[in-house]
């Protein structure tokens, strides 16, 4: 069982029950849900996730204000609910904090994870985010919300400004154009696989990270990124083409078809890009169509940063 099916169920059987018969007056201020740390988080768990950190359990976000008028009794009443679950068990929460479930301050949350207790508001802010960071904020699922804080600091990150979408964008693409259209064929040339099997691998990271903005998400974690990218509605067929690149050596028939990989996967990108206007180039070259892309942003000073960069 994936570890958010899991949440989800566990607070179906007992939290829900739990809320309403315990904090009926002050229910509706509580978020619950799952996101955060964890690959479970992320939909990207397997057996091999429950050897750590793995158990039935959820989180209840409250705030700074009612943590202190019931946040003590909802600790108590979630650290008494049933210790196993469908074969899983619980883990002893700790005293001192850290933990992944149970009762979090929304501040606190997003603290940790963005640096601050709201959505970026400037460029700057957003640029100095990390993506994966990003994304450990704004993955898994939201139960319940009535309150709607926490949901609205979620639905800010998720709704990432048009000209930062575009700029990062753009600075992938350029980068993916510099390393596998252009460096991977020329370290070959030079004999140094190496060299070669570096260039693919920033290719594909970039890759991935573009494929994940282009649903309108973060790529997680690189341990987490190619499984969770298995879930994305769009451009998850580029999977399969990534795994070759990076698993195959580089002997001709090999070189060849990861040639042709490189060329379908930026392919795959400009078509879009032309299909909704956001391109004037004409040629298959992911460099160029970066910096057409880049005349779609607003702010002088953001778009005229230098193409390659999309972190401060």
């Amino acid at each position: 069982m994936e570890g958010l099916e899991l949440a989800k169920s566990y607070y179906e059987a007992y939290g829900k029950g739990m809320l309403d018969e315990q904090f009926s007056d002050v229910k509706d201020r509580i978020a619950v849900g799952l996101v955060g740390e964890g690959s479970e988080c992320f939909k990207a768990d397997d057996e091999i996730s429950w050897d750590h950190d793995f158990e039935p359990g959820f989180c209840l976000w409250i705030t700074k204000e009612d943590e202190r008028v019931f946040g003590f009794k909802l600790e108590r009443a979630y650290a008494k609910l049933p210790n196993t679950y469908k074969g899983f068990t619980r883990q002893q929460l700790n005293p001192c904090g850290g933990n992944r479930h149970g009762v979090l301050i929304i501040d606190e949350f997003y603290e940790k994870f963005i640096g601050s207790n709201r959505a970026p508001q400037k460029w700057q802010e957003w640029l100095k985010i990390p993506e994966d960071t990003l994304a450990t904020a704004t993955n898994g699922e939201v139960f319940e919300d009535k309150l709607g804080i926490f949901s609205e600091i979620r639905n800010s990150l998720l709704n990432i400004p048009k000209d930062v979408w575009f700029k990062k964008v753009a600075a992938k693409m350029v980068r993916m154009g510099l390393s596998g259209q252009y460096n991977y064929a020329r370290c070959i040339a030079h004999n140094d696989s190496l060299a070669a099997q570096v260039a693919l691998s920033k290719f594909v990271e970039d890759g991935v990270s573009l494929a994940f903005l282009m649903n309108n998400k973060f790529a997680p974690y690189y341990k987490l990124a190619f499984r969770a990218m298995k879930n994305l509605d769009s451009f998850n067929d580029l999977y399969d083409r990534f795994e070759f690149l990076l698993t195959n050596d580089n002997e001709r028939e090999n070189y060849l078809k990861k040639i042709e990989y490189i060329e379908s996967i930026a392919k795959e990108f400009i078509d879009y890009f032309k299909e909704n206007k956001l391109t004037e180039a004409t040629c298959n070259n992911l460099d160029t169509h970066a910096y057409s892309i880049i005349d779609n942003i607003k702010d002088s000073e953001l778009r005229n940063l230098n193409v390659m960069i999309d972190t401060l």
